[in-house]
């Protein structure tokens, strides 16, 4: 009897990844996918199921890679305040690409409706944390949300920024952070 030969995942991500950076999201299939990772299109099915399953297992290792970066900024027992200036670190430190790589995963939420929810409920997860009743609560409200809104607007096209321009805005969103006298617990 044959054996199959076992897929690596990690390798199966990569090639999606590949597909949309070169393709774009429009031309992520599991052909396309199976033909950039050197296996059948069978070894991506068995391995992820489906495309869906295959664009989460893409933005969960995403995720993960990006917390790791942020709780290694943060450091050890971080409080809130210092958990959001690891994550504004950490956004800031993207690089173009990892942004870029990060945008094709997130509009593929858009045409995945169970996902999107996952990430709905992460953001109000992510802000619930911010203590809205004092204005050091707000204004890390702010700042999060800011973070957000320049990373979209920058990954996704909307607006040409500069390396320059971007290391500005966040210097000017850790000034905010550190303008407050109180850490924004909860």
């Amino acid at each position: 009897m044959a054996r199959y030969k076992l897929v690596d995942r990690a390798h199966v991500l990569d090639a999606a990844e590949q597909v949309i950076r070169s393709k774009g999201l429009g031309g992520l299939s599991i052909d396309a996918i199976a033909k950039a990772a050197g296996i059948s299109k069978g070894g991506v099915q068995s391995s992820f199921g489906t495309k869906e399953q295959l664009i989460h297992a893409m933005l969960e290792r995403l995720v993960a890679e990006f917390d790791a970066q942020v709780a290694q900024l943060a450091g050890d027992s971080p409080t809130p305040r210092q958990r959001l200036k690891a994550y504004v670190e950490a956004t800031c430190r993207l690089k173009k690409a990892d942004a870029d790589r990060a945008a094709g995963m997130l509009a593929a939420l858009l045409n995945a409706p169970d996902q999107l929810r996952e990430w709905q409920a992460w953001y109000e997860n992510k802000l619930a944390e911010f203590d809205v009743t004092t204005p050091e609560g707000r204004q890390a409200r702010m700042v999060f949300l800011a973070c957000e809104g320049v990373f979209m607007l920058r990954s996704f096209g909307f607006m040409k920024i500069t390396q320059s321009e971007w290391q500005h805005i966040f210097l000017d969103l850790h000034e905010q952070l550190d303008s407050s006298n109180q850490p924004n617990e909860r």
